[in-house]
């Protein structure tokens, strides 16, 4: 809620090194699991992992695509097409821009969105590659678009191409979780994986907090808790206190930097049981 933290936040982690640190103290709290954006720091600390599989043993990677920025921004500089064009093309060698070109035939042409979610879903996973990946998300920015456009045809080819092709969970990323998990059913996408915003303060829970809980008590689906603390509205006591009333919770995200804090969260998520 902070500007100014936020800014202090993007310039102590500018440098690879540091974000690494913050990776090394969590797993030596025994934190596990880990959510990473496919930013494009992303592929540097990706490799460090593999190279590292030793020192990251256990270590679950639950990765969010797209990155949206990287594409809106190239969208904004080239156009939609040139866009594809330099991201299929990029860090790929001949054989493997002709196979994706031949999954999506003549996608430039076409505009077939399912060929190009596929496309990008290749295109992104290459970032987290032999690491072990426990659901992949898709990003609330696309998610909720098509949950407004109401287009049943993006949520059903991503969890059937993500189970498919590489035999993980497909996750959903949402600002408007009662929404979704009903029209995650009307696709026939039974128990779906959604990570949202779930605080006592009802900070990014739309379209109210009490709906939220309703869905939690009535809807069979796998909760992920984002935003506990509402960007700093709620104390770690209050906010793990109100999560665990939501018995459906099955995990929770959050954002942390320093050791104390981690440790401090951890402790009062485990004790919650």
């Amino acid at each position: 809620m902070s500007e100014e933290k936020a800014q202090a936040l993007s310039e102590r982690f500018r440098e690879i090194q540091s974000i690494i640190d913050v990776i090394d103290i969590a797993y030596d709290c025994g934190i596990r699991g880990f959510m990473l954006n496919s930013h494009e720091k992303s592929r540097d600390i990706c490799d460090h992992l593999r190279r590292n599989p030793e020192r990251y043993a256990g270590l679950n990677l639950y990765p969010s695509i797209p990155y949206a920025h990287k594409y809106a921004n190239a969208v904004a500089e080239k156009g939609i097409f040139s866009t594809l064009k330099d991201t299929i093309l990029a860090d790929n060698s001949f054989s493997n821009v002709a196979g994706l070109i031949s999954k999506g035939g003549s996608l430039l042409f076409e505009k077939d969105m399912i060929k190009v979610m596929e496309m990008l879903v290749d295109i992104e996973m290459k970032i987290f590659r032999g690491l072990n990946i426990k659901v992949l998300f898709l990003q609330n920015i696309v998610t909720d678009l098509m949950l407004g456009f109401g287009v049943k045809e993006v949520f059903t080819g991503f969890a059937t191409y993500v189970k498919k092709t590489y035999d993980i969970e497909p996750g959903f990323v949402t600002m408007n979780m009662p929404k979704l998990v009903d029209f995650l059913f009307d696709c026939g996408i039974e128990n779906p994986v959604v990570c949202t915003a779930i605080n006592k303060a009802g900070y990014f829970m739309n379209p109210d907090k009490e709906s939220y809980e309703k869905t939690l008590r009535e809807k069979q689906f796998r909760p992920v808790a984002m935003s506990i603390l509402a960007s700093g509205a709620v104390n770690p006591e209050a906010a793990v206190e109100y999560i665990n009333q939501q018995a459906a919770i099955q995990a929770v995200v959050f954002g942390a930097s320093s050791r104390q804090h981690i440790q401090h969260t951890k402790a009062l998520i485990e004790g919650s049981g």
